[in-house]
């Protein structure tokens, strides 16, 4: 029987199976040596080509730096005692994660973080309430999700609360998935010496630090080059000391160096390069004399609101005041000893980030009113019927006028005038200008009519003649007589380098050209023409006191390491100087003289030394009506100056009663204070 064709032979089977294994175990070896191959080359490329390349991306990706803030320095007076200075505290932090944060759960997240404030908190500590919080937060509303202004810079968390409990912390770090978007971080924290009235000593001359991130701290380094190494975190300097010394006070960053692998993990240890230390400040103010300024202007605004004032007409004009600046300079060195501006408040508010409440409370006296224009504390709806801290310098100016006249040669100390009480002008004789009251004060000379204040005098005397000699209807005559204001400090920087400072606003320019420059210039002639800040008028005190060398405003005495060592102390320094006979000034300084001879203010009669003033009525128009203002310049000894001394009390009334009782209580605490150092000039030519 024959095999079926389609059986397979055996051995050819076999065969066929063998030549196929052969196949692909030649194609396994081939393969495996393909792959060898390609992972040889590639290696040697790596090796030969890449190599520098690949060391090069290797150091650049292996470590990571973190900036780390410096310590602040702190802030002294001259006799060393600390006004501001920096503590480490723990801190609360919320994150924002734009749009995974619903607004009932962050609402309820802030109502329970007001209940644990509550019972674990620090009892003395303001009360922080939910509403507070969720502004705080800065998420674009408030607790009643009503819309607020949009947050800005999402990466930077928000401080909630800085100086936390143990026992807050303990209770937050405890419930974590409760309390989420948190975060406890220890910081350093700026700290201002209180009072004990729990205010600050010389606030708004101090400052105050604010928060990097926020918008006013942007505004107010934009134009820094040192502001690209400041932190998110970090606070900066807000306006005063603070702010203009912010560089010296900050320090320099540290470093964290992390080591990592590609994947950004850390892998070995880290390395810390420390921050530097910010430079201590020993100002030239003195805390006791600071204290007593500040304290004798409240003392006196709550006189002139005393039932006692109420009952004599001359100060009956005062009961209104609320407010009250004053600057004390040394004459020869214009090292500012105090600088006063009341009401103040407690700085330390705005640590770990200020209320609305808190802020809302004083806002409209947070501004140096020595410098620029501040309020007083009354409600919101009320402030634009009252005056600010930016006031006509009044007759203040009398002994200036009569300094130009003299060097002008429009009068002459041989001058003689009879004063009737008022004086008529201008086209047709329209405008009328009366003294004080309209006293008519007789015979007089230029000295007499310093010591009388003659409104009179100084118009048809030294204003009218003045108009007449640059031209008349020209700008000449204003330019003039501004150039004169400018070499006493006024209308002009008194290059304090404080922020913000105004530089005074000389009116008689632009009312020339709105009225005439014969009405501008009788009104300037006595002072109601013209509105300077408290410093202006001080540093104008102090060069009547130097007989013409006009001294730069000093606040800083000293700048010292963190461990003790000088790094720059000030010296003097002269900003202008004007030159007139030594006649005139004994003319004019003669006319300002009190004491002994019985002709000061009130304040200023008792003292052992004379002291060389000018008061002034400061007459205002605003919303509420017509106001008086006290305005007083002085400096003392009379025969040989040391300290120079401005007062302004807007709604004060007379200079003499308004203001000159505060001027007489810093004289006193100076003397005190410095060893006597007014009685015993006084004794020394």
């Amino acid at each position: 029987m024959k095999p079926s064709m389609h059986m397979e032979d055996p051995l050819k089977k076999e065969q066929n199976r063998r030549r196929h294994f052969s196949f692909r175990i030649n194609l396994f070896f081939f393969c495996t040596f393909l792959l060898f191959s390609v992972l040889i080359v590639r290696l040697a490329i790596l090796q030969f080509v890449e190599s520098k390349q690949l060391a090069a991306e290797e150091n650049t990706t292996t470590n990571t730096f973190t900036k780390i803030a410096p310590i602040r320095g702190n802030i002294y007076d001259q006799t060393g005692a600390p006004l501001a200075y920096t503590i480490p505290v723990q801190s609360l932090f919320f994150r924002i994660e734009p749009g995974q944060q619903d607004k009932e759960v962050v609402i309820g997240l802030a109502t329970k973080l007001a209940d644990v404030f509550e019972k674990y908190g620090k009892k003395d500590q303001k009360k922080i309430t939910a509403a507070d919080i969720v502004l705080a937060m800065d998420l674009g509303y408030d607790i009643n999700k009503n819309p607020v202004k949009a947050p800005s810079f999402y990466s930077v968390p928000r401080r909630i609360k800085t100086d936390l409990t143990k026992a807050e912390i303990a209770y937050l770090l405890e419930r974590r998935d409760e309390f989420k978007w948190l975060e406890v971080t220890e910081e350093s924290i700026r700290t201002y010496e209180t009072t004990e009235d729990k205010t600050t000593i010389a606030t708004q001359l101090v400052g105050y630090l604010k928060s990097y991130s926020t918008e006013v701290a942007q505004e107010a380094y934009k134009n820094n080059p040192n502001a690209k190494d400041y932190l998110g975190t970090e606070d900066v300097g807000i306006d005063g000391i603070e702010e203009m010394y912010q560089d010296v006070l900050r320090g320099k960053n540290g470093e964290k160096m992390y080591p990592v692998n590609a994947a950004q993990k850390i892998i070995g240890r880290v390395t810390v390069t420390p921050p530097k230390k910010g430079n201590n400040l020993y100002l030239t103010i003195n805390k006791d004399m600071q204290l007593a300024t500040e304290q004798a202007i409240t003392d006196q605004l709550a006189y002139l609101r005393s039932n006692e004032a109420r009952n004599l007409p001359y100060v009956n004009a005062g009961i209104n005041a609320r407010s009250g600046y004053a600057v004390a300079m040394e004459v020869k060195t214009g090292k500012v000893v105090s600088m006063a501006s009341m009401p103040d408040y407690n700085s330390n508010l705005w640590t770990g980030g200020i209320l609305k409440t808190d802020y809302d409370s004083i806002q409209s006296f947070i501004n140096n009113g020595t410098i620029r224009t501040a309020l007083p504390n009354y409600p919101p709806k009320e402030l634009g019927k009252h005056a600010s801290s930016i006031v006509f310098m009044g007759s203040t100016i009398k002994p200036l006028s009569v300094l130009i006249g003299l060097n002008e040669g429009v009068i002459s100390l041989g001058t003689t005038y009879n004063d009737t009480g008022s004086f008529t002008f201008g086209k047709g004789k329209g405008s009328t200008i009366t003294n004080s009251g309209g006293t008519a004060y007789g015979l007089m000379n230029p000295t007499m009519a310093i010591q009388h204040s003659s409104n009179t005098f100084m118009s048809e005397k030294v204003g009218i003649p003045f108009y007449s000699k640059f031209g008349g209807e020209n700008k000449a005559v204003t330019q003039k007589w501004a150039e004169y204001l400018a070499k006493f400090g006024l209308g002009v920087s008194t290059e304090s380098g404080l922020p913000g400072e105004f530089p005074g606003a000389n009116d008689f320019l632009k009312n020339a050209v709105k009225d005439s420059y014969q009405s501008a210039m009788v009104y300037a002639s006595w002072g109601q023409n013209e509105r300077y800040t408290t410093l202006q008028l001080a540093q104008f005190a102090a060069t009547l006191g130097s007989r013409g060398k006009r001294m730069k405003p000093q606040f800083v005495d000293t700048i010292k390491t963190y461990e003790g060592e000088v790094v720059q102390s000030f010296k003097p320094e002269v900003l202008d100087e004007v030159k007139f006979p030594d006649v005139y000034w004994d003319a004019v300084i003669k006319g300002m003289k009190s004491g002994a001879e019985g002709i000061g203010g009130e304040g200023l009669d008792d003292l052992p030394y004379h002291v060389a003033r000018k008061t002034g009525t400061s007459t205002q128009d605003v919303s509420g009506g017509r106001v008086d203002n006290a305005v007083f310049i002085a400096f003392a000894p009379a025969e040989n100056p040391v300290l120079a001394v401005a007062v302004v009390v807007p709604e004060g009334g007379f200079g003499r009663y308004g203001a000159s009782p505060i001027a007489g209580k810093m004289f006193e605490t100076y003397d005190k204070l410095y060893n006597g150092a007014l009685t015993a000039a006084a004794t020394k030519k």
